[in-house]
C-alpha cells in the first residue's frame, strides 16, 4: 500500500529547522521542500519522466522567494503538461529559449554582432554604406523582429517597392548583406537555417553596366575641360591625382599627408583604404609631386590632402571628381571610376606587361606569392611604366598639370 503524503502548512515550511544534512519535506503530488545544511531552501518537483521513465527533478525556486501556494501553483501546471506526455524540463528550457530570442537577439542586435565583424573586412566609406542601406530599409520594420521569426515573405514584401521604383541594385545589395547576417546567426547557432537563401532569385536582376569611360584618344579634350572648366583647384588637382595614380575614387579622396613619402616618391596606402584590404604603394611621378606641391599650402597643415569644402578637417566626397566631370559635359560618357579605364587601355595598347598593370590598379592577385613578389620586385618596374603614364597624360594636356 503507497504511502499518504501529509501536506505541509505554511507554518510548517516556515519553521523548518536546519540540520546537519540537507533532508527533504514532501508536499505530495512530487512538490518537495530541500532544506540544505547550508540554509537554503530549495523547491523541486520529481516526476517520472513521461518517455524515459526514468525519475526526474526540476527546481522550481527558492524559499520565500517562491511560497508554498507558488510552488503548489508550477506543480500543477506541470502535472498538467506530462498529462499530455509532455516534459515540464523541456518545454521550460524552450520556453527560457523563445523568451532570449524575444529579448536578446532581435534581427537589429545580431546585425550589430554581424557588423562588428564586416567593418574590419571592407573600408570605412563601404562599412558606412552597409549600415546605412539596413538601416534606410530593412531596420524601420524589422529592427525589433527576434531573428527566429525573420521570414523570406516578409522580406520580400519589404523589398519589393524598391524593386518597382527600379533600385535593383539596392535590393541586390541589401538582400546580400541580410543573407550574411543570418549565415553568421547559423553559424551562432541562433537558428537552425537560413531562411532567405536564394531570395535574390524573386527579384529582377539589375544590368551590368561596366563604368563610363572614353578612350585614350579623347584624353587631349578631357584634360582642356579639366583645366578650363570653372571649379575648385582641390577639385582640379584631386581628378589629375586620381587620373595620374590610378587610384578608385574613394582612395583619391581620402589621401593623407602621412601616406606621402617624399624622399622615396611612394605613395604607400594602408590596407584599411583598400578594396582588397591590402597595402598599395604608388611611385609618384614628378607631376604626382608637382601636384602635391600645389595642394601644400592649401592643406599643408591638414590630415588630408584634398580637404571637404565644407569641414576642411575632413576630406572631399568620393562623389566631387564625378560631379565635377558632369558639369564639364560628361554625363553618361564618363565617371571618375573611369579615368582608371583610360590608363589601362593606354598602357595595354602600348605593350606594358599586364601583370605590371594590374598592380599598378591593385587587383587581386590570386596567386598570392605572386603577389608578394609583386609589391617587393615590381615597384620600380611600376615607376618605369607610372613615368611614362603621367608623361602621356601631359603630351595630352599640352600643358604640365593645371597648377597655375
Amino acid at each position: 500500500m503507497a504511502r499518504k503524503t501529509t501536506s505541509l502548512s505554511a507554518t510548517e515550511v516556515k519553521n523548518a529547522k536546519l540540520k546537519e544534512k540537507d533532508y527533504v519535506l514532501s508536499d505530495g503530488n512530487g512538490l518537495q521542500l530541500r532544506i540544505r545544511s547550508n540554509g537554503s531552501r530549495l523547491w523541486n518537483l520529481n516526476y517520472i519522466h513521461p518517455h524515459t521513465k526514468k525519475r526526474v527533478n526540476i527546481g522550481l525556486g527558492t524559499y520565500p522567494a517562491v511560497s508554498l501556494a507558488d510552488a503548489r501553483t508550477q506543480t500543477i501546471e506541470y502535472r498538467s503538461l506530462l498529462a499530455k506526455g509532455v516534459d515540464p524540463k523541456s518545454y521550460r528550457n524552450s520556453s527560457i529559449a523563445n523568451n532570449k530570442q524575444l529579448t536578446e537577439n532581435k534581427l537589429i542586435m545580431i546585425a550589430r554582432r554581424w557588423f562588428d565583424l564586416k567593418k574590419d573586412e571592407v573600408t570605412k566609406d563601404y562599412a558606412e554604406d552597409i549600415w546605412r542601406s539596413l538601416e534606410n530599409h530593412i531596420f524601420p520594420t524589422l529592427a525589433d523582429t527576434p531573428i527566429n521569426q525573420i521570414t523570406a515573405p516578409e522580406v520580400i514584401s519589404i523589398l519589393k517597392p524598391l524593386e518597382a521604383k527600379g533600385s535593383l541594385e539596392t535590393v541586390k545589395r541589401v538582400t546580400q548583406r541580410l543573407n550574411e547576417i543570418m549565415v553568421y546567426a547559423v553559424n551562432s547557432g541562433l537558428i537552425p537555417a537560413n531562411p532567405l537563401t536564394n531570395i535574390r532569385a524573386t527579384f529582377k536582376k539589375p544590368k551590368k553596366e561596366s563604368m563610363k569611360s572614353v578612350p585614350p584618344t579623347e584624353l587631349p579634350k578631357l584634360m582642356l575641360a579639366i583645366h578650363t572648366a570653372s571649379i575648385r583647384k582641390t577639385t582640379r588637382y584631386l581628378i589629375e591625382w586620381q587620373l595620374h595614380t590610378m587610384t578608385r575614387p574613394i582612395e583619391a579622396a581620402t589621401t593623407r599627408w602621412e601616406e606621402i613619402d617624399l624622399k622615396n616618391k611612394i605613395w604607400r596606402i594602408p590596407a584599411s583604404k583598400m578594396k582588397k584590404r591590402r597595402d598599395h604603394s604608388i611611385p609618384l611621378t614628378d607631376q604626382c609631386l608637382a601636384l602635391i606641391e600645389a595642394m601644400r599650402p592649401i592643406s599643408g597643415h591638414r590630415e588630408y590632402v584634398f580637404p571637404a569644402d565644407r569641414n576642411p578637417r575632413s576630406h572631399t566626397n568620393s562623389q566631387t571628381a564625378n560631379m565635377a566631370l558632369k558639369r564639364m559635359g560628361y554625363e553618361n560618357k564618363l565617371v571618375s571610376h573611369g579615368l582608371r579605364s583610360i590608363a589601362s587601355t593606354a598602357l595595354n595598347e602600348h605593350g606594358f606587361d599586364p601583370d605590371l598593370i594590374e598592380s599598378a590598379l591593385a587587383h587581386e592577385d590570386k596567386n598570392q606569392i605572386r603577389a608578394a613578389y609583386n609589391r617587393a620586385e615590381y615597384i620600380e618596374r611600376r615607376r618605369e611604366m607610372m613615368c611614362w603614364w603621367s608623361d602621356y597624360i601631359e603630351k595630352a594636356s599640352n600643358v604640365n598639370v593645371s597648377i597655375k
